[in-house]
């Protein structure tokens, strides 16, 4: 008998030996039993333990990790990006830190370069509001550095496209062409197309281009997610899918090639959406697909977003209503009966009273299932309480402010901006948060998002004080609304998004300490290592 219970002893202690213990640690575990730690041990891709000595659960085979003093914070979750966007832009033309319009055409002319004749260039990340002038480009400026080529490029908010002559001419685009339903073709004033597209016009070029095959879709993902991965990101919520896309992150979780959790939005009605209206939601540890995503308005830069009152710097102006209230209800309608999300593109105070209404007529029976506004920018005062009564998230973008802020009260006027990026409103009507990047209209650095979260300035400092700084966050809810506020928008705050005993142990070691470090310092900070489910995913080279 004393033989047997000192073989189950034995057996119960090596069921708590870790498989890797990190010590020497300042560790921010967004726990409210425990806040601070100094060690944590995993076992079998979960947290086994939070505190300061590890040493019991330390055996022979103990991964052990001396983080000389480092920062630990639960994983990123970026709410609100685009991976496979992400990765062509990490293989495209990138024109973000384009400083003049001349700079932007010498770099397509470089790409023109070593392409064949009549081969597409691509490319993203233009921004007119940069630039001289701050008018839009046209045609004839691209097809002066590009005659032979097709050249389509997306400005930094992917809702505008700047094609040359040859793209024109090869969608069939002339001035006899009608806008598309939500979407414009900017004209001169004799009618003709300039090249620049906005919202569902940029689909009359974009579908002439020969679309990339499912190894080069499936490479793209791998790409991104390395990306993320080095980043400090261990979750995304993938704001728009394919099928094809959910196949490639399929074939790469089969091939271990995927070392960030996806959480994916179906982009829009049709089949993918009718096919899973059918099946139900896919839950699972790597990939779960649960949401699907609308498109309710178009961008601000660009003067889609549907706003109630027209544009202050464009008179007549109202932006573009993508959908209708009823569209949205009706999609609404049937993913609250199959136990989907619903997140909708809205930025302008229209589209969010539009789709918070029509959220409003598809909740009104059911508990809340954490229907999301993805960017919720530009929100009258008088609706924050809709999404409040009806359990909605606002999916911000913590630097789409300071992106923005150059311009937007040229595009709303002094009063109506004061309803625009407005965080702390949010927050004092109960409404959640979760924040993300929008990458690649943003760099996907969370850091770079959690510093404009808490400054609500440019890298430079400006302007000084923060922009409409009374919508600060403060460090705590920044770290939150970038981890376990994220979680919870995704319905796995019970998963992840904190660092206790039994969560997944997904975390990132900072050279700096993002909680007290002075702001600027925060830039400076660097991902020492990112570990995904116990598995180190990233370590930066010494």
């Amino acid at each position: 008998m004393l033989l047997i219970l000192a073989l189950s002893a034995a057996l119960a202690a090596g069921a708590q030996t870790a498989d890797m213990v990190v010590v020497n640690a300042r560790i921010h575990t967004l726990d409210g039993a425990r806040p601070r730690a100094d060690a944590l041990a995993v076992r079998n891709g979960r947290i086994l333990a939070v505190g300061g000595d590890m040493a019991e659960y330390a055996g022979p085979r103990t991964r052990r990790i001396d983080a000389g003093g480092a920062t630990i914070v639960p994983g990123f979750i970026d709410s609100h990006g685009h991976m496979r966007g992400l990765g062509e832009s990490l293989e495209s033309l990138d024109l973000r830190h384009t400083a003049t319009l001349a700079e932007a055409l010498e770099l397509v002319r470089a790409a023109v370069s070593k392409r064949r004749p009549g081969e597409w260039v691509r490319g993203r990340g233009w921004d007119q509001t940069r630039w001289l002038g701050r008018e839009f480009p046209t045609a004839a400026q691209l097809s002066g550095v590009s005659p032979n080529n097709p050249v389509y490029l997306t400005r930094v908010d992917g809702h505008a496209a700047w094609a040359n002559r040859r793209a024109l001419e090869a969608a069939g685009i002339t001035v006899s062409t009608p806008d598309p339903p939500g979407g414009r073709i900017l004209r001169d004033a004799a009618g003709w197309p300039t090249g620049v597209l906005i919202d569902r016009a940029m689909g009359l070029v974009a579908r002439r281009i020969p679309p990339p095959d499912q190894s080069r879709i499936r490479e793209q993902l791998a790409r991104a997610a390395s990306e993320c991965a080095r980043l400090g990101i261990t979750s995304v919520h993938d704001a728009g899918v394919s099928s094809h896309e959910l196949s490639a992150y399929r074939t790469l979780i089969a091939e271990g090639r995927l070392p960030v959790r996806v959480y994916a939005m179906i982009g829009g009605e049709g089949s993918l959406w009718e096919s899973f209206l059918k099946r139900g939601p896919e839950i699972g540890e790597r990939l779960t697909v649960r949401c699907i995503k609308l498109m309710a308005d178009g961008a601000l830069g660009s003067r889609g977003a549907a706003l109630k009152e027209p544009y202050t710097d464009e008179s007549g102006n109202l932006g573009l209503l993508i959908l209708e209230r009823r569209d949205i209800e009706r999609v609404a309608r049937a993913a609250v009966a199959q136990g989907f999300q619903v997140a909708t593109h809205a930025i302008g105070d229209r589209a969010n009273r539009v789709a918070l209404e029509a959220y409003g007529a598809a909740l009104a029976s059911v508990d809340n299932r954490r229907f999301r506004i993805e960017h919720a920018q530009v929100v009258s005062p008088e609706d924050v309480e809709l999404f409040a009564r009806h359990g909605v998230i606002a999916s911000i973008q913590a630097t789409h402010a300071t992106s923005d802020m150059r311009w937007a009260e040229a595009r709303l006027g002094p009063q109506r901006v004061l309803g625009a990026y407005a965080w702390r409103t949010f927050l004092a009507g109960g409404v959640r948060i979760a924040n993300g990047s929008d990458f690649p209209v943003e760099d996907a650095n969370p850091l770079w998002g959690f510093y404009a979260s808490i400054t609500r300035q440019d890298h430079s400092g400006s302007p000084q004080g923060g922009w409409m700084a009374a919508h600060r966050l403060s460090r705590e809810e920044a770290l939150r609304s970038w981890t376990i506020d994220g979680a919870y928008a995704a319905f796995e705050e019970t998963l992840k998004g904190t660092l206790a005993p039994g969560k997944a142990a997904d975390f990132v070691i900072l050279s700096h300490d993002i909680m007290t470090v002075p702001p600027p310092e925060i830039l400076k900070a660097r991902v020492n290592m990112t570990v995904l489910a116990g598995e180190v995913v990233y370590a930066a080279q010494p």
